[in-house]
């Protein structure tokens, strides 16, 4: 689970560690499909034959029977066992919207990144449409889960199913599921329209309920969510990204007008799975830029003036650096903001290359290039290019993390150890070794180093060494960006 917890203070000599460099040039393409097999790692439910991370079995199968409904498949969030909807649609979202911004540039890879967007998106429907009145929006029970260290396969600790409805609303949850199949089914329109017209039919009517029922997920389901995925930012901005994205997919004037009605004004220097104010302004600030259309241009003032927040020499910057030039935003799992805002830069970039805009951060002259070159700086610095010399994606390069804070990683594989694992036997020896996990994960992106640039690679500081699928989902676009431009 990342969420945020205080960070830890380290004094380091450099020299000391001997660690071996990455690439000095990094292999976008290489970590491009590296991050879209993570996925396959996080999977939930029945796994395929063409299962690639072999390490992983079956799981979850029972998922949803406590409510009487099947709500197998879909993903672990991060390290855990627990599938968190809020976070698993937003993944969801970005791993759309990664495909629809690039998707000639992914290549090869965007087989991969509709695989792993249809393994959401087929559990995200189930959640949607097993009960009429009801959105289900997570399993599994987060606090007896995070007091064992079990592998998913063996897991035996209650499977609870958690809902909302009109009389326990989440505006916040389902405006985030709506968005994410909403953005969904432009991605299959073409390729399988049958199953792109169930999404956008499901979206609308998910949508309808976040609109119609107000209130907070977090307010009607209270320590099932908290503090694990809280929605601390409300759930104005869910109904604004929802409605955007069913107004990008529909083109029906409705979604608009509820826009304009919205008033989500709110100013905002962050973009993760909880704040989705700086995603939804770009993605209307889009039919600004590339169709020229005025009526637009309030997101599109909006959506520079966070480009403004996020810009190092901007005068309006209320973002920090660390020394070697990392954006630093907050010290629990600090790559999530650094890969949601690095693919915000690209998509911006790209948008302004397109209708050759430029824009002013007070005396600071922005053009495209400025954003790409920012958003450069993130992506390598992920990949290997900080001052530990080691990439922050499981697998890339020579020196990455070895003691994520995973469960499925950190215990032999079921084929190494067919016996069962229980609910406590697996933090002895596993979780408090030293030793590196017996399997790699991946592609996997961690939290990553402190504001100090440091990495402390153990296992128990889930803040920096644990993984999750919201981090990854968002660097695919520019991994996908920069494999295209060499």
């Amino acid at each position: 689970m990342a969420f945020c917890k205080g960070s830890f203070f380290f004094v380091f000599l450099l020299c000391n560690w001997g660690i071996i460099s990455v690439s000095a040039s990094p292999n976008y393409r290489d970590a491009l499909a590296k991050s879209l097999l993570f996925f396959q790692g996080q999977r939930s439910g029945r796994l395929p034959p063409d299962q690639q991370i072999t390490w992983r079995a079956n799981s979850g199968l029972s998922d949803g029977q406590m409510a009487g409904v099947d709500l197998t498949g879909g993903y672990y969030d991060a390290g855990d066992n627990v599938k968190f909807n809020l976070p698993m649609a937003f993944t969801t979202t970005m791993l759309s919207w990664g495909a629809i911004e690039y998707g000639k540039k992914l290549g090869p890879q965007l087989s991969s990144n509709r695989e792993a967007i249809r393994w959401a998106t087929d559990y995200l429907l189930k959640c949607a449409r097993a009960t009429p009145g009801k959105l289900y929006v997570g399993v599994g029970d987060p606090n007896s889960d995070h007091k064992c260290w079990e592998r998913p396969e063996d897991m035996d600790t209650a499977r609870s199913v958690y809902s909302v409805s009109p009389s326990n609303p989440g505006s916040d949850v389902a405006g985030e599921t709506a968005a994410a199949l909403a953005a969904a089914s432009i991605v299959f329109r073409k390729v399988d329209p049958k199953y792109s017209k169930l999404l956008i039919k499901t979206a609308k009517s998910v949508m309808q309920f976040a609109i119609q029922y107000r209130g907070a997920y977090s307010d009607s389901l209270g320590s099932t969510v908290c503090p694990f995925y809280c929605s601390y930012s409300g759930y104005k901005d869910e109904l604004l990204w929802g409605a955007a994205w069913l107004w990008r997919a529909t083109n029906e004037v409705y979604y608009l007008n509820f826009i304009k009605s919205l008033g989500a004004n709110d100013g905002t220097d962050i973009f993760s799975w909880d704040n989705k104010y700086a995603g939804a302004r770009l993605l209307l600030a889009r039919r600004s830029l590339v169709d020229n259309d005025q009526t637009f241009q309030p997101y599109r003032q909006q959506a520079e003036e966070f480009m403004c927040r996020i810009l190092p020499n901007s005068p309006y910057s209320t973002t920090q650096y660390t020394p070697g030039g990392l954006m630093y935003k907050l010290s629990g799992s600090n790559l999530q903001y650094v890969t949601s805002i690095t693919y915000l830069l690209t998509t911006y970039s790209k948008y302004m290359a397109t209708s050759k805009h430029t824009f002013n951060c007070g005396n600071l002259f922005v053009t495209s290039n400025t954003l790409r070159t920012l958003a450069k700086k993130q992506v390598d610095y992920i990949l290997g290019e900080n001052p530990m010399k080691k990439s922050y994606m499981v697998g890339y390069g020579t020196s990455y993390p070895k003691r994520i804070h995973h469960r499925g990683s950190s215990l032999p594989s079921k084929a190494a150890n067919p016996q069962s694992i229980g609910c406590e036997a697996g933090f002895q020896p596993y979780y408090y070794t030293t030793n590196p996990n017996p399997n790699i994960l991946t592609g996997a992106i961690v939290g990553g180093p402190n504001q100090n640039d440091f990495f402390p690679d153990e296992r128990a500081d889930y803040t920096h060494s644990e993984p999750a699928t919201y981090i990854n989902a968002a660097i695919v676009g520019p991994l996908a960006y920069f494999a295209g431009a060499v």
